[in-house]
C-alpha cells in the first residue's frame, strides 16, 4: 500500500499530468505535492481547491444527507385540515447492519469534483480513511495531452490504496 509520496508519484505518471497533491479541505493544507502548481505556489493550490472541495462536500445540493438526516418530505397529511384525525404511518424498519469492513472506512460524501479549464483539467477525488479526516487528491492535466477518463480511474484506485498515518 502506497504512502502520500509514492502515490503522489504514481499520479504524476499518468499522461498529460501536471502536477498533484494531498490536501486537507478542513485546514486548506497541502499534505504532499508533486510536478508544477496551475499558480506556481502548491500552497496556495491547495488552499484553493480546499475551497471547491468543502463546498461540494458540505453543500446538500451535492451531497445530501452529508450534513444530517435528509429532511422529509411531506407527509399523508400535508394539505389536510387540522380537524381530519391522521392515522400514523408504521415505523420504518431498521436499516440493515453494515460489514465491519464497511464500517472501518469512513467514506467521503462525494466521490470526486471535476474543473475543466481552457487548458486544463482538475481532477479532486476524495479519499475515504478509518480516522475522521477529509482529504483529497488534486490531479492538475494537461488538456491537450490528459485523459480525463483514464485519469479518474486511476485516482480511484490510488485513493483506495493509499495509506495515511
Amino acid at each position: 500500500m502506497p504512502g502520500i509520496d509514492e502515490c503522489l508519484r504514481e499520479a504524476m505518471s499518468l499522461p498529460g499530468a501536471r502536477g498533484a497533491a494531498l490536501v486537507d479541505w478542513t485546514s486548506g493544507l497541502a499534505l504532499g505535492t508533486a510536478g508544477d502548481s496551475p499558480v506556481g505556489d502548491h500552497e496556495t493550490t491547495a488552499a484553493e481547491t480546499a475551497e471547491l472541495a468543502r463546498a461540494a462536500a458540505e453543500y446538500e445540493s451535492f451531497a445530501p444527507g452529508a450534513n444530517g438526516p435528509p429532511a422529509l418530505p411531506p407527509g399523508p397529511s400535508a394539505g389536510r385540515s387540522a380537524t381530519r384525525p391522521v392515522a400514523a404511518a408504521p415505523p420504518a424498519p431498521p436499516p440493515p447492519a453494515l460489514p465491519a469492513a464497511a464500517t472501518a472506512l469512513r467514506e467521503p460524501p462525494v466521490e470526486d469534483v471535476i474543473v475543466t479549464t481552457r487548458t486544463g483539467y482538475h481532477v479532486l477525488r476524495f479519499v475515504g480513511t478509518t480516522f475522521d479526516s477529509s482529504v483529497f487528491l488534486h490531479l492538475w492535466l494537461d488538456r491537450s495531452t490528459g485523459n480525463l477518463a483514464l485519469a479518474r480511474l486511476r485516482l480511484r484506485e490510488l485513493a483506495e490504496k493509499l495509506v495515511l498515518a
